[in-house]
């Protein structure tokens, strides 16, 4: 993963922490933090009939996602890099088609995925992931 790319992405998104201070494998956990919390935001938004702003959550994950996909380390990461990047864009895919079709289940597709690559995440030793 790239520290300096996941760092600019979190930034752009408006996702507050401290990034600064933060390890390239804390800026991951926080850009899923961030992503996951922008799919609850727009399903709560949708449940409202809230449009505006439940495309602009839903966008909002999209860019964050797309921040991941692009700190990928292809040449370190292997399979599992090439593994995560298809799944970063499927999931875009359900985010759009959630926008779309206004469709909640779809956001719940969304969350659980993202939930799952967090969990793997949090369950690698940040120690670890340093090395």
């Amino acid at each position: 993963m790239n520290g300096a790319t996941a760092l600019k992405q979190y930034q752009q998104t408006s996702v507050h922490g401290g990034v600064m201070d933060a390890s390239p494998h804390k800026l991951i956990q926080m850009l899923l933090d961030g992503a996951l919390s922008r799919i609850l935001s727009a399903k709560s938004a949708l449940k409202q009939q809230h449009v505006a702003k439940k495309g602009e959550q839903i966008g909002s994950a999209i860019s964050i996602i797309e921040g991941l996909r692009a700190s990928l380390d292809f040449k370190q990461g292997g399979e599992i890099s090439k593994n995560l990047d298809a799944l970063y864009e499927y999931i875009n895919h359900v985010l759009l088609q959630a926008n779309i079709k206004n469709d909640a289940a779809l956001l719940d597709e969304a969350g659980k995925l993202l939930s799952q690559i967090k969990m793997g995440w949090d369950a690698i030793s940040p120690d670890a992931a340093q090395r």
